[in-house]
């Protein structure tokens, strides 16, 4: 106990740097405008994401950590509620009394936007009273949305149903939460910029470690199009280490099947298709492995200087015939 109370009492000596710093550099316009914060209860995943007509938007507006909470600021963006959010959380604070205690040391907290998600499934959010309209907030199970400066005042209605009703793991829920509030017409000003962050539930877990999902569109027509792109082919690579795992282990028919996995759901992609081709040909499945890396050759020539490497790997036997026969293929 002695540990945590002086860890918050650093916490609680900074927090006046939030207004200090906001007076330094107050930020002259709202740089981002809907995001939701959220736990699986099921699985203690905690996550955030967010949309903006915004360069870069994730680069401020959402943190995470794993086992103990999420943080979306935005509209006058302070980023320091992120870390002291989370440092608040970390040392027993729920999602409530952190933002409480963040929000009374801000001399500007009319002008901000935040929403908070602690380990336990606790939330808060906060809308200064000059945000700029439409704005809206909401708190549901487990989750809260917030917007400002919207085409239209519906947009966190229609995360809170959008999140509810969906399938699916927690990046899944967040990315339809992101779509829906798009489809109400989203920012008055357009599109530009997205991020989404998902964390495990292991507090044990550092940083680093813990990230089950960490995308980001800094600038794109289409940034919401492009991040349900970008979370497939996050899926896909999931899955090739998973396979890349199971053959460390030895375990070749895991490894194929998280291979197979991988390639279904990134067909074009000549990378997936030739470890998946050069998993087959390791467990023995020669004349199965052969039309995949036909394919793979076709799409990417240089595989065939990359497949000569791997017996000194040990990736693949370290055999004559077996190399003879890839290479013969046309």
């Amino acid at each position: 106990m002695k540990r945590v109370a002086g860890v918050l009492g650093v916490i609680l000596a900074v927090l006046p740097a939030i207004s200090n710093a906001s007076d330094a550099a107050r930020p002259l316009r709202p740089v981002n405008t809907y995001s939701i914060v959220a736990r699986d209860p099921g699985t203690g995943e905690l996550g955030a994401a967010v949309q903006s007509h915004w360069f870069s938007v994730g680069s401020i507006v959402i943190w995470a950590e794993p086992g103990v909470g999420a943080v979306a600021t935005q509209s006058f963006v302070e980023p320091s509620y992120g870390p002291l959010g989370l440092q608040l959380m970390r040392t027993g604070r729920n999602a409530e009394q952190a933002l409480k205690s963040l929000l009374a040391s801000d001399e500007h907290e009319d002008v901000r936007q935040v929403g908070m998600v602690d380990a336990n499934g606790n939330v808060a959010n906060h809308t200064g009273s000059n945000a700029i309209t439409e704005h809206c907030n909401l708190l549901g199970d487990s989750y809260a949305v917030q917007a400002n400066m919207m085409w239209k005042p519906t947009v966190c209605s229609a995360m809170a149903a959008a999140f509810e009703s969906a399938a699916g793991d927690l990046a899944e829920r967040l990315m339809l939460a992101l779509e829906a509030a798009q489809g109400e017409g989203g920012d008055v000003r357009g599109k530009q910029s997205v991020a989404l962050l998902v964390v495990n539930g292991d507090i044990s877990e550092p940083a680093w470690a813990g990230r089950e999902f960490d995308l980001r569109i800094e600038d794109h027509p289409e940034p919401l199009k492009e991040m349900r792109r970008l979370l497939t082919m996050a899926r896909a690579y999931r899955l090739m280490n998973e396979g890349d795992e199971h053959m460390t282990n030895g375990d070749t028919d895991k490894a194929v099947i998280a291979y197979s996995g991988a390639e279904a759901l990134v067909p074009d992609s000549h990378e997936m298709i030739f470890w998946h081709a050069a998993t087959l040909a390791a467990a023995g499945d020669v004349e199965e492995s052969l039309p995949l890396f036909k394919k793979a050759f076709d799409m990417w020539p240089l595989w065939r200087e990359l497949v000569q490497r791997l017996p000194a790997s040990g990736l693949l036997p370290d055999d004559p015939e077996l190399m003879e026969t890839i290479l013969s293929i046309e």
